[in-house]
């Protein structure tokens, strides 16, 4: 299986806004939830958002209403756009499918698999 890739991370100002894209490889793809998990330094991976295949999505409280999950399946491609963004923001951003198909986004970092290297996200006050 082919981990995923994250792009789209930078510094920006805190209230602005970035989108990160999460490509795929695989004609299965489109039958998988995926999640957003993010890491800052000093602390454990966390759930922030996820999307199942059929565009459901789950997110953490703490994103609520500011992040947005979508989904492309015929580019094979997850986003998140971020509003509003936060100093407390600032992690490393990685996206990750979900084990088993048709699912609905968990928050379990163990029910995820194809990880990606991350993309560093960075909102200063």
């Amino acid at each position: 299986q082919v981990p995923l890739v994250e792009s789209g991370g930078g510094l920006v100002q805190a209230g602005g806004s970035l989108r990160l894209s999460c490509a795929a490889s695989g004609r299965n793809f489109s039958r998988y939830a995926v999640g957003w998990f993010r890491q800052s330094p000093g602390k454990e991976r966390s759930f922030a958002a996820g999307i199942a295949w059929n565009g459901y999505t789950v997110y953490a409280p703490s994103v609520k209403g500011r992040f947005t999950c979508s989904r492309d399946n015929a580019v094979n491609t997850i986003y998140l756009q971020m509003n509003s963004l936060k100093p407390e923001d600032t992690a490393v951003y990685y996206c990750a499918s979900h084990r088993f198909p048709s699912g609905v986004p968990t928050m379990r970092l163990v029910d995820y698999v194809n990880w990606g290297q991350g993309t560093r996200v960075t909102v200063s006050s």
